[in-house]
């Protein structure tokens, strides 16, 4: 019995030392009754003999003992080390302690090892026989420190399952959050273009030592105990980093999200509606890395561009160039030009023949001497230029085998439709109102989209900003709500998903101008059936001023239709020197550059009738990164950036005109003269 006690002492004081030096006691997760018998056989032959039934060291203290301590272990150097591993001084408890420790260490650590006070005395220390109480039985025995004893009101799974849940989030965060994001957000923070990224800079300086720690461990083992042990020591903010709103950050940029993006959805969050972040959203240190990547591929001289002429471009890649039409406008005189200010009835073209896009390209344009096209109020969304390289021999940066790439008005592609999605509002419903507005950037003012219906049998009801994202008695449901869009394009939107929720009766949709004096009113499109009704109210907007824009009826049988306040598109403007709802002179037709000498494409095709005259006033992105070829992948972010920084040169006789994407639905009205026979038909995409 004293070489037992001598033991015991032996690892008594190893766990106290150990503990003296570690903060936290862990445990691994194993089975605590194979964990005891092999204990029991473990014991050298002949030094575990039978005392009447059971062997001497087989004890129901001992047994609890070890099945409540012996799977405690210890983090040193992110390595387990076991209660059991030490020198035990002992032929016989040496090989015991030794399957033990082997044991313990094949599992992993499951939870941060606590206990109540009243269950910090592990073991009892000794007691006497049963039957002969001349006999004193010693057993394993151990005083838990103070610092392993839980005294707070949670019970202790709330406990152990917070540990566990901050020491799993820091390891996902640690795994998927990538270095290089997070020294761009510090970047940003030092250059201070994060809205309050100051409040986050000593944080996240301490996760990117964490992430330079855990990035040199080599096995798995290593990286989860360097996580439960750093989880609770950096604090809850640290640990669960990735949860919170930087984390949202730094997640995006990691998953190579477009630097300006996902800065815009961390603003969504943090930010107040009327926030303006300021420019650039690029480093230094990422602008010296583009450089150098830039020089080393030779695109030094690609960067710099112009808009595109006719001049730049193969005949083999032209579908249509409208030659005659030239000398005869040329020849007008001030009465032609002051036709254009009429506006053509649109309506009265609304029964000419339709014709796929495909079918128009190869079966009609062959033999076209001349092509305008309608020029829509709808259609503004849709005009475009060819841009070029200026340097014509210089190495191309595309994805396709040329210099040219292509710019929609205001930097997009995006009708109205795409716009409200993009924003997170629902276009696929049976019915939906979106406006749009400051598509010159001019317009900071707050607009209104608002619905009321008014049900054969009921109360009406309004939606408006002030139940947005809330159901009506219909299921309609204001879900963007834009208040200052500052210099964005903004847009609102009420869908109703399905029209078997709808009540029938009368739906009036309307914009109210809430504040301020909007110079250049709005666009509106309300959809159903697969028709789209457009709007476009060019007059300015006093405040609180309402525009009745339509109403739409549903009748008892579930049909839609409209009953317009406004004209749908009847007024015409002058938009990039060209005059909205006339026909106007085409002068080439071509696909998109990604198209082009027979190339399968990379990307969306696109088809692009080159307006005359059509002149873009607009400060268009030299490249977009969707273009660029992949070596330049880990340089998105700058590359991003120069394609909006890089000024595109103007250039006579530059091709602007309509674009149109063969993958979103669209149409429009062309007029096309074949040997003196003119005709009118509606190309559908």
């Amino acid at each position: 019995m004293k070489k037992f006690i001598e033991f015991r002492n032996r690892l008594n004081e190893n766990f106290n030392r150990l503990a003296s030096e570690n903060d936290y006691l862990f445990e691994v997760n194993l089975d605590k009754d194979e964990l005891y018998n092999l204990y029991l056989n473990s014991f050298p032959k002949g030094t575990n003999p039978i005392f009447r039934e059971r062997t001497e060291h087989d004890c129901s203290c001992c047994r609890r003992f070890i099945k409540k301590l012996g799977n405690a272990v210890f983090i040193i150097d992110n390595k387990i080390k076991t209660i059991w591993d030490f020198d035990a001084q002992s032929d016989i408890y040496q090989p015991v302690i030794d399957e033990l420790d082997k044991y313990v260490k094949s599992n992993v650590i499951s939870g941060v090892y606590l206990v109540r006070k009243e269950d910090k005395l592990i073991g009892v220390e000794q007691n006497r026989d049963d039957k002969q109480i001349e006999i004193i039985w010693n057993h394993f025995y151990l005083k838990l420190p103070e610092k392993y004893i839980y005294k707070g009101h949670k019970t202790l799974d709330t406990v152990k399952g917070d540990f566990k849940s901050s020491k799993d989030v820091l390891k996902r965060g640690l795994e998927e959050i990538t270095k290089d994001s997070i020294e761009t957000v510090l970047e940003l923070i030092s250059q201070n273009s994060l809205y309050k990224g100051n409040e986050w800079e000593k944080q996240l300086k301490a996760f990117l030592e964490l992430k330079n720690q855990f990035d040199k461990l080599e096995t798995e083992e290593e990286k989860d105990n360097f996580c439960w042990t750093s989880s609770l020591t950096v604090g809850s903010v640290i640990a669960r980093i990735k949860n919170h709103s930087i984390g949202v950050l730094l997640t995006n940029i990691s998953n190579n999200k477009p630097l300006d993006d996902a800065v815009k959805e961390y603003e969504r969050i943090v930010a107040p509606s009327n926030y303006k972040r300021s420019k650039p959203l690029f480093t230094k240190r990422m602008l010296d890395e583009a450089k150098k990547k830039i020089e080393q591929l030779g695109y030094m001289d690609s960067l710099q561009r112009r808009f595109a002429t006719l001049d730049d471009i193969s005949v083999n890649n032209i579908l249509f160039a409208n030659r005659d039409v030239y000398s005869k406008l040329n020849q007008g005189d001030i009465f032609d030009e002051m036709i254009k200010d009429i506006p053509e009835d649109i309506k009265k073209y609304s029964r000419v023949q339709e014709i796929a896009v495909n079918d128009f390209v190869n079966n009609v344009l062959p033999n076209a001497q001349e092509v305008n096209v309608m020029f829509e109020n709808r259609l503004t969304s849709n005009l475009c230029s060819l841009i070029t390289s200026q340097n014509k021999d210089s190495k191309s940066m595309f994805k396709w085998n040329n210099n040219f790439s292509w710019a929609y008005t205001g930097n997009i592609t995006d009708s109205m439709k795409e716009r409200v999605k993009e924003l997170g509002g629902k276009v696929d419903g049976d019915l939906r109102f979106s406006i749009q507005w400051n598509e010159d950037g001019k317009d900071n003012y707050d607009l209104d989209a608002h619905c009321i219906e008014r049900p054969e049998d009921g109360r009406d009801y309004e939606i408006y900003f002030g139940n947005k994202r809330m159901y009506s008695p219909s299921r309609g449901m204001l879900d963007v709500d834009i208040i200052q869009p500052h210099n964005e394009i903004a847009v609102e939107n009420i869908t109703y998903v399905n029209r078997k929720n709808m009540k029938p009766g009368v739906y009036e949709f309307y914009v109210h101008q809430f504040g301020g004096a909007n110079k250049n009113g709005f666009r509106a499109e309300i959809e159903f059936d697969g028709s789209i009704y457009s709007y476009d109210y060019s007059k300015s907007m006093k405040r609180n001023e309402k525009v009745k824009v339509a109403k739409v009826v549903l009748d008892d049988n579930g049909n839609f239709f409209i009953i317009e306040k406004l004209k749908s598109s009847q007024s015409t403007k002058e938009v990039w020197n060209v005059k909205t709802n006339q026909f106007i002179p085409v002068q080439t037709i071509m696909y998109s550059p990604n198209y082009w000498d027979e190339q399968n494409g990379v990307g969306n095709k696109h088809l692009f009738f080159m307006l005359k005259d059509c002149v873009n006033p607009e400060t268009p992105n030299s490249f977009y990164n969707e273009f660029l070829n992949h070596e330049l992948n880990e340089n998105r972010k700058v590359m991003e950036a120069l394609g909006s920084k890089l000024a595109v040169v103007d250039a006579q006789n530059q091709l602007s005109g309509l674009g149109f994407s063969l993958t979103q639905r669209n149409e429009v009205l062309v007029k096309v003269k074949t040997n003196h026979v003119e005709s009118v038909m509606k190309v559908k995409f």
